[in-house]
């Protein structure tokens, strides 16, 4: 796999791409200008205090990317530059000057040439030259880059961006000030965090089911998924696997985190959007192991009920966090797999009491059900016809 970004320099007429093997994201994107300004830009200009992009309106760098707005946040604190990006519009990004100006001239110069690898690929992008002189340089990015990772609404609100009066979502100004940590997008600060909620989804009282029951319907699961994802695999490629099983990067759910948010979200502990926030997970990767994980559970007839407790956001999942677990029931008075709670005990909230509980049970109880309103009966429009109108 190569994944080539180009970045083209309108003043010196000179193309610069980073050839990446795992991914074309958002932070793929910026850590090619990271590596760009690195490499030459700092170079070229020294005395540089801002920096102008002029990008496309969809892709990996889209306007409408939390991740790639993130990541420019922390480009621009690390570089002190104050950078300026300019969206095409919709449909128009042959406009681009880096279309006609450098993707073409790398275009013919490969006419015809078996790019069999990363080397071919590298060497073949450098070779470019034109009349005009225009003069490529290449270089090849090793680097992995997870996705799935999300930016919230309070983070981004964070970051030093400043959009202009004329279409501020297309053409924004991003200060060099320095981006909250929150706000920025480490690796391993993500890894702590999202280790330290899965754990705490992992509770008994979630899951209705204790640690060892949990790791039982993982294991059942753990064959079937792998199965699933080689066919999911299998369709993508349109065949058969040419090359040996490469050693990509690791995902960020893995199967077993996979099962747990399945069961919790089949519970009805949380939705889709609270998972997210709580991972720091794209919602579309949530909800794709959810549907994934739930199909296998369908085809093997295990059934999760509805849950006791309920976490409608975030910060009711760090009060229960917080809250001192009761201690794990064994396994002779615990309800099998699957946990099946009483129906008549309605859900509540971390937090609340006892009388609570009751007067709720008390008043759902207490309202007898209304009885169904009858439909009146329909006219016959023919009953009061006379009979020689029915003649007719």
């Amino acid at each position: 796999m190569a994944i080539p970004f180009g970045i083209y320099d309108l003043a010196r007429d000179a193309g610069w791409v980073n050839v990446g093997v795992d991914h074309g994201d958002s932070a793929f994107a910026v850590a090619s200008i990271r590596r760009w300004w690195a490499a030459r830009g700092q170079l070229d200009y020294p005395q540089a205090d801002r920096l102008l992009i002029t990008a496309d309106c969809g892709g990996s760098n889209s306007y409408r990317y939390r991740v790639w707005k993130a990541e420019l946040a922390a480009f621009a604190a690390d570089t002190g530059l104050a950078v300026t990006v300019c969206h095409f519009p919709p449909g128009t990004s042959k406009w681009n000057k880096i279309e006609h100006r450098l993707f073409s001239h790398i275009t013919m110069n490969w006419r015809g040439r078996p790019l069999t690898s990363h080397e071919v690929v590298v060497n073949s992008i450098a070779a470019t030259r034109t009349r005009a002189g225009l003069r490529v340089a290449a270089e090849l990015g090793t680097r992995s880059y997870p996705v799935g990772n999300s930016v919230s609404r309070q983070q981004l609100a964070a970051l030093p961006i400043r959009p202009h009066e004329h279409r501020g979502a297309w053409n924004y100004t991003i200060e060099p000030a320095s981006a909250p940590q929150d706000a920025r997008l480490e690796q391993g600060s993500r890894e702590l965090a999202r280790a330290q909620a899965l754990a705490m989804l992992a509770d008994f009282r979630l899951t209705g089911m204790a640690a060892s029951e949990l790791d039982m319907l993982r294991c059942q699961l753990a064959s079937l998924q792998a199965a699933q994802a080689e066919q999911r695999k299998y369709h993508q490629r349109g065949g058969p696997r040419r090359k040996a099983k490469a050693d990509h990067r690791r995902p960020l759910l893995s199967d077993a985190d996979r099962v747990l948010i399945t069961v919790i979200y089949l519970r009805q502990v949380c939705s889709q959007k609270v998972l997210a926030e709580l991972l720091q997970i794209n919602p579309n990767s949530i909800g794709q192991a959810i549907t994934q994980t739930r199909k296998l559970l369908c085809e093997q007839r295990i059934t999760l009920h509805p849950g006791h407790l309920a976490v409608p956001a975030p910060a009711a999942a760090a009060g229960l966090a917080g809250s001192r677990p009761s201690p794990e029931p064994d396994a002779s008075q615990r309800h099998p797999v699957p946990f099946q709670p009483d129906r008549n005990e309605p859900r509540r909230l971390p937090g609340h009491d006892e009388p609570d509980r009751r007067v709720l049970c008390g008043r759902s109880r207490a309202t007898p059900p209304s009885a169904p309103r009858r439909r009146p009966a329909a006219r016959n429009p023919r009953r009061n016809v006379p009979a020689e109108d029915h003649r007719r």
